[in-house]
């Protein structure tokens, strides 16, 4: 609504001077108008590629298949639009992996001037963004359907395949395509789990990677109070089961229903808009200060963007068992076909030898400090920690929040330059 005040301000100085500096203040106002959502209904209904189409970024889309059949979406965002905006010339590769129930379009819904992705253009890099198995933009199979009713063999995968497996695979085209040898990583939340259980179940990734930002850390969830995994995390080792029974493996796929939600309910001056902010603090923790409730349709509209159960079982166990260990497949004997022990193994994190750092902040319930303490002590390679400057900063604020690109992604920024310019031993 502020950004609102600021185009009838502008439109009221361009009657009173339009005489005097009409082509100049078009030009002003032109400028003013792409840097945000410009409808945030239409927002909500297009896809991450028309999204970044619209406001006039350059887009390729670029498809993978794993080595078990699933068939990822990736969309690049390969220079910027007002700067740095030279196709020819060669750029540094940052690669952005999205957390749970979310996707690639969490890194550009927030609209140009605020959107990870945006800003990660304009300053001067190649951006990839990678989509999981199961989500919105990875929802096929060369084999399996998602769809298929009483069966959830398309389901049956955790975080661990996708750090171990999607991850790999999509990073390796990146870098195959760009024509560079190495890469930064910036993961949210799950973007983070899946990082640290690629680099440690495979090390060798780890001399792709030139530095690795972790947004909101999870790894060891011992102090978690997110009150659905706390829900969970009791049942964790029961919810497959159940699932099996009755033939679903997904959780909280995106459709209409929350899209027609969103618009016509959480939108501006809807007496409903403050239910459906609620509902965000529930899952994300509590911020009104960094809470952008105007663009609540848009975000509706793309997340959720769908998961599979075992991923938040995963989580619960990490929960009730307060380590990082691989998927409990629910029997000792079952583990042991797997892993070849009867527990399953802890991801040895010592092995993870990426300069890493991690921006956490005081108030998320999902990434504890004393969670993220730990997880910095155990890593092989840990560069910085980094507390967020607003106490009430929270889960989505990472990607959400009103001042992010102050409080968080400059930083982050900066750090990526520092690498590059080979601030730290390589």
């Amino acid at each position: 609504m502020l950004r609102g005040g600021l185009l009838v301000v502008i439109a009221t100085c361009v009657a009173l001077t339009a005489a005097v500096e009409t082509d100049s203040i078009k030009e002003l106002l032109k400028k003013f108008d792409s840097r945000y959502s410009t409808n945030v209904f239409e927002d909500a209904s297009l896809n991450a590629t028309e999204l970044i189409t619209k406001y006039r970024y350059p887009v390729e889309v670029h498809t993978v298949t794993t080595e078990d059949g699933y068939i990822l979406e990736m969309q690049r965002i390969p220079h910027g639009r007002d700067a740095n905006n030279n196709p020819n010339q060669k750029r540094p590769v940052v690669f952005l992996m999205h957390g749970l129930l979310s996707s690639s379009a969490d890194m550009v819904i927030m609209g140009p001037g605020s959107g990870l992705a945006y800003i990660l253009a304009e300053e001067g890099f190649d951006v990839w963004m990678g989509n999981a198995r199961g989500n919105t933009y990875s929802r096929k199979h060369v084999r399996l359907n998602p769809d298929a009713l009483l069966s959830t063999a398309f389901w049956k995968f955790s975080w661990d395949e996708i750090g171990n497996i999607d991850l790999p695979t999509m990073i390796d085209h990146a870098l195959k395509t760009s024509g560079q040898e190495r890469l930064h990583y910036i993961g949210h939340s799950q973007g983070t789990t899946s990082f640290f259980v690629m680099t440690s179940l495979q090390p060798e990734y780890n001399k792709k990677i030139i530095s690795m930002h972790a947004l909101a850390p999870v790894a060891y969830m011992a102090h978690n109070r997110n009150p659905l995994l706390m829900f969970i995390s009791p049942h964790a080792n029961n919810i497959e089961n159940i699932a099996n029974l009755v033939g679903v493996g997904e959780f909280m796929t995106n459709n209409v229903i929350y899209s027609w939600a969103g618009q016509a309910m959480c939108r501006d001056e809807v007496v409903f808009q403050p239910i459906c902010s609620n509902i965000l603090f529930l899952i994300g923790g509590w911020n009104e200060q960094e809470h952008n409730a105007t663009m609540l349709p848009a975000i509706l509209g793309h997340t959720p963007a769908g998961s599979s159960l075992r991923q938040l079982a995963h989580y619960g166990q990490g929960i009730a068992d307060k380590e990082f260990r691989r998927y409990d497949q629910g029997s000792r004997m079952s583990n042991y076909r797997t892993y070849g022990s009867f527990k399953p193994p802890h991801y040895d994190l010592s092995k993870i030898t990426t300069p890493v750092f991690l921006h956490y902040s005081d108030s998320d319930p999902l990434a504890h400090v004393n969670d993220v303490d730990r997880l910095f002590r155990e890593l092989g390679r840990p560069i910085g920690k980094f507390r967020v400057p607003l106490a009430s900063f929270s889960h989505l604020d990472f990607l959400y929040g009103i001042n992010a690109k102050e409080l968080l992604f400059n930083r982050v920024i900066n750090l990526i330059r520092a690498m590059d310019a080979n601030a730290f031993d390589d």
